[in-house]
């Protein structure tokens, strides 16, 4: 099978608290729970949160060891853009902000004309764009 355009895209990173994740991107954004594997407490063992839109190209995969936690390390520029095509809803914001987000000003100047930035409970940060994108 070919690599291309039309290949499922992963984005992996680790979270100290899945519960909380779930709720940011889950209750707050909006997406759905695409997978779960609870993992035990023996080493090798993680326990899984996979989220994204069911029709999307792409999910995002949230991952716990409790017998050797990996703590996050986000920097300002670990972006997950989403664009959305127009004004990005002041109730959207307001629920990611009740479900564990905080409202941040990105260091890209870009991205604070062209959006919306929110961390989410392990420090990466989701961008709700206001322009669209299309690679075609």
């Amino acid at each position: 099978m070919p690599v291309n355009g039309q290949s499922h895209i992963r984005i992996a990173r680790p979270s100290r608290d899945l519960a909380a994740a779930e709720r940011f991107w889950v209750d707050g954004l909006g997406l759905s729970v695409v997978y779960r594997a609870d993992g035990g407490s023996a080493p090798g063992e993680h326990s899984l949160l996979m989220v994204g839109w069911p029709d999307a190209s792409w999910h995002l995969e949230l991952v716990s060891e409790a017998a050797a936690p990996v703590r996050p390390r986000p920097t300002e520029e670990d972006l997950l853009v989403v664009y959305v095509d127009g004004p990005v809803p002041d109730e959207r914001v307001a629920r990611l902000e009740e479900h564990g987000g905080k409202r941040v000003t990105s260091p890209n100047p870009y991205w604070n004309e062209w959006g919306v930035t929110v961390e989410d409970p392990d420090g990466y940060r989701l961008v709700l764009s206001t322009r669209a994108w299309s690679n075609s």
